[in-house]
C-alpha cells in the first residue's frame, strides 16, 4: 500500500521496519506466510494478513496515519478511559503514545518449538503523562503470530504507584468484513447490554444472533469467553477468545455517522465491524503491587469449522 520504507520480505520470524513518518514498526511472519505488523506509536496492530495476503483487519482509506492520532482501523490499546467515561480524552492515551521494546523481554520469542513468533511492547507514563493522569504504571504488551496465523495478545497492567487506581480497557478491534448486512454474530444471545445509543441504558438481548440494520453501539456485559464473527459472503469466521475481559463492545457507525468522520469514509461501514474484548461496565482497580492480565485470540476460520472452535479456550 505504499506507506512503508525500507522493508525486506522474509519467510518467517520478525523484523523491524519504519513507515514513511519514521514510525518504528515490528512485522511478524509465520512459517505458512501469515503475517501482522504493530506499531510503536499507541503499540497499535495496524495489520494481520492470513496465508494468502488477505487482509483481516480493517483500516480506513482516509485514516490518519502521523501521530499523535490514532489510526482509525487495526487493533488500538484503549487504556486506562474507553470511550468517554471519565475524565480524559475519548478511549484514554495508551493508543496515542509511543511505546517502546520491552528490554526486559527478548523481543524476537519463538516459543513452543517455534510455532509462536512474539514482540514485547512497554509503555510508562512520561511526566506529561502523570499530569493527566497522576498514577505510576506499566502496561507490557505481548502480541503473538502462531504458525496457523492465529493473532494473540497479551495485556500486563502493574501498579507501581503509591496508591491504587482503577482504569478500564479494550482492544478496540475493527475486523474487515465482506458486507456488514451478511454478518452475524452468535455467542451474545440473551445478554444484558449497555446501549450507547440511548445513554447507556440497559437492555437484553432478545435475538438469535446480533445481525445490522443501522447503526450498534452497545457494550454487553458479562459475556462468554468465546464469541464468533461469521461473515457470510466470504463464508468464514472469526473466532474471539478472551480472559480477563468480561465486556464485549458491538460498534458499527452506519451511515449517517460514517459522514460525519473526517477520518472515515462515507461508506465504509459496510467493510467494518468494532468487536471488542473489553472491561468496560465495572473499572479494574489495583492495589500498590498489584498486576492486571486481559487476553484476546483472534482465529479466522471456515464457517463450516466455525463450531469446531467455540469450545476451545484461550491457548496463549
Amino acid at each position: 500500500m505504499g506507506r512503508f520504507a525500507n522493508s525486506t520480505d522474509r519467510s518467517s520470524g520478525l523484523e523491524v521496519v519504519r513507515d514513511w513518518n519514521g514510525v518504528t514498526q515490528v512485522v511478524l511472519r509465520s512459517p505458512k506466510g501469515a503475517s501482522a505488523r504493530v506499531s510503536l506509536h499507541g503499540g497499535q496492530v495496524v495489520s494481520w494478513k492470513n496465508d494468502r495476503g488477505e487482509e483481516l483487519l480493517f483500516t480506513s482509506s482516509k485514516a490518519f496515519f502521523k501521530p499523535p492520532n490514532a489510526t482509525r482501523g487495526g487493533i488500538q490499546m484503549c487504556f486506562p478511559q474507553f470511550g468517554y467515561s471519565g475524565t480524559l480524552e475519548r478511549h484514554g492515551f495508551a493508543r496515542n503514545l509511543f511505546w517502546a521494546l520491552d528490554d526486559e523481554h527478548a523481543p524476537i520469542n519463538h516459543n513452543d518449538n517455534g510455532s509462536k513468533v512474539s514482540v514485547d511492547l512497554i509503555l510508562k507514563p512520561s511526566e506529561d503523562d502523570l499530569k493527566c493522569w497522576p498514577h505510576c504504571f506499566e502496561f507490557r504488551l505481548r502480541v503473538f503470530l502462531s504458525k496457523d496465523g492465529d493473532l494473540s495478545l497479551i495485556s500486563r497492567i502493574r501498579n507501581v504507584n503509591g496508591k491504587p487506581f482503577s482504569f478500564s480497557f479494550a482492544y478496540h478491534t475493527y475486523l474487515s468484513v465482506s458486507d456488514i448486512s451478511e454478518v452475524r454474530i452468535e455467542g451474545l444471545e440473551t445478554l444484558d447490554y449497555l446501549d450507547n445509543l440511548s445513554h447507556q441504558e440497559r437492555f437484553t438481548e432478545q435475538g438469535d444472533a446480533i445481525t445490522f440494520e443501522s447503526e450498534v453501539d452497545r457494550v454487553y456485559v458479562s459475556s462468554p469467553n468465546v464469541v464468533a464473527v461469521l461473515d457470510h459472503e466470504k463464508k468464514h469466521s472469526f473466532v474471539i477468545r478472551k480472559e480477563g475481559l468480561p465486556d464485549v463492545v458491538v460498534w458499527n457507525p452506519w451511515e449517517k455517522k460514517s459522514r460525519t468522520m473526517v477520518d472515515f469514509g462515507d461508506e465504509e461501514y459496510k467493510q467494518m465491524l468494532c468487536v471488542d474484548a473489553a472491561a468496560v461496565e465495572r473499572a479494574i482497580t489495583l492495589k500498590p503491587g498489584e498486576e492486571w492480565t486481559g487476553k484476546m485470540e483472534l482465529s479466522a476460520v471456515s464457517s463450516t469449522n466455525c463450531s469446531d472452535h467455540l469450545d476451545h479456550p484461550v491457548s496463549i
